[in-house]
Parts: C-alpha cells; structure tokens; sequence
C-alpha cells in the first residue's frame, strides 16, 4: 500500500449531507464538496424532514443545511438533529441574514452559519472546521453578533443604574457562572472570540491541543453553552 492510500485508510472521508429546496444549489453544492479528495457527498435531501431521514439512515458527519424549506425548516430540522443525532455537525448556508434566524439557528444547535455569498474556499474550510470541533460565523453574521451582544449590554446597563436598590437587578445577558472562570479560561476564551480554532489557541497559550480542547469543555460548562457555536456568541458578548 502506498503513502497516498495509507492515508486514505487511516482517514476515511468526511460523510457529508446537503439538504436545500433548491435542486440546482443543493447538486451544485453537492459536485463542488464530493470533488474534494478527504469528503465524501452521501446524501441529498429537498426539506429537513428529509434530511433528518436520511442523516438517521446514512449516519453523515456534516450536513450542509439550508433554512427555508418546506415540510421542515432548517431551524427545526437542526433542532431535532442536534437532540437525536448530537455528533452530527450542522453548517447553514443561507441567503438570509436577519438577526432572529441567526439566533434561532444557532440555538437549535447549528456549528457554524454562512450565507451563499461565501467564497468556495470558505465553505470547504468551514465544513472541515466543524467536522475537527470547531465553531464559524461569516464575516456579516459575527458583526451582527456583535451588535446584538452590545446592544443587550447596554440595555442591561441602563436598566441597572435606573434600579432602585431594594428592586433586584435584571438578569445579566451572560448565563451566571457556577463559579468564575479562571485567568487562564478568560484567555482561552478571549481567543475563542477572536475565531481561534483549538491549535491557534494552543499555541497562543503554550498548551496541547488536546488540553486547549479540555479547557473549552470545561468552559462550555461554566458558561451553560450547548455547543461551540453558542460559545463563540456569548465569547463575543463577553470580549468583544
């Protein structure tokens, strides 16, 4: 066996869904990602109630998720994937950028969120992302993070001063910690808000990835985060 092949058996191929209402999009999609040597297309789905059928039949590691889609959305359909099927990783990739989508989808479960404008290269480099773990958000979709996050900031702020003291202060748009994080949590988590994938970070901080990832678990848990995408969102509330 040669090296090329030894690496193909000791690294089978990343198992990808494409679920969009769209067909040319979702075949388009579908050639462009199952030409890439270390990805594998398996599926294709028209709605989310197809793409939850066949991410339970075809036990995919990425699905690649549109929102707006008949039967089931892309919101519900993550949702549900996220619950059944938590090792599943969901990419969407939508035209649509309004604020509540965002936050909905990244509720439900979503590990990254990308619009159709994004670059060939970025899509690809966001699908391999999550399958490693890691979180992203376009460009656009981090900036309105952002915005919202300082927004909720400042309305918390101003509720807090106008509060009488007998009155108790309104809940704070972070989820209260357990107990504090540590100076060495508060870095990581700083270079998580930067978009620091876990090996820029373990070299930023002079630790194994392996530990990097130890501490972002640990982190995730103190900050009540579901996934690595909500704990990008509240990373940016809290450092950005």
């Amino acid at each position: 066996m040669d090296a090329d092949n030894a690496r193909a058996a000791a690294c089978p191929p990343l198992r990808l869904l494409v679920a969009d209402d769209q067909p040319i999009i979702r075949r388009g999609l579908a050639l462009m990602l199952d030409a890439e040597d270390d990805i594998e297309v398996v599926g294709q789905a028209a709605d989310g109630q197809q793409a939850l059928e066949l991410a339970h039949a075809l036990h995919p590691d990425v699905v690649v998720m549109d929102l707006h889609m008949p039967r089931v959305g892309g919101v519900a359909a993550t949702r549900l994937l996220s619950a059944q099927l938590p090792r599943v990783a969901v990419v969407v990739l939508t035209t649509f950028d309004d604020d509540e989508l965002v936050f909905e989808a990244v509720r439900a479960g979503a590990r990254a969120y990308l619009l159709k404008d994004a670059a060939e290269a970025e899509v690809l480099e966001t699908v391999r992302a999550v399958h490693r773990g890691e979180s992203r958000l376009s460009p656009a979709v981090a900036r309105k993070v952002l915005e919202q996050f300082r927004a909720l900031a400042a309305g918390w702020h101003g509720a807090a001063l106008a509060a009488a003291p007998s009155d108790p202060l309104p809940p704070h748009p972070s989820d209260p910690l357990d107990e504090p994080l540590s100076d060495k949590e508060e870095r990581i988590l700083a270079l998580l808000a930067d978009g620091c994938s876990n090996k820029q970070i373990a070299d930023q901080v002079f630790l194994a990835e392996g530990t990097v990832k130890n501490y972002v678990s640990r982190i995730m848990d103190k900050l009540h985060a579901r996934n690595r995408t909500e704990l990008a969102v509240k990373a940016a509330g809290r450092h950005g």
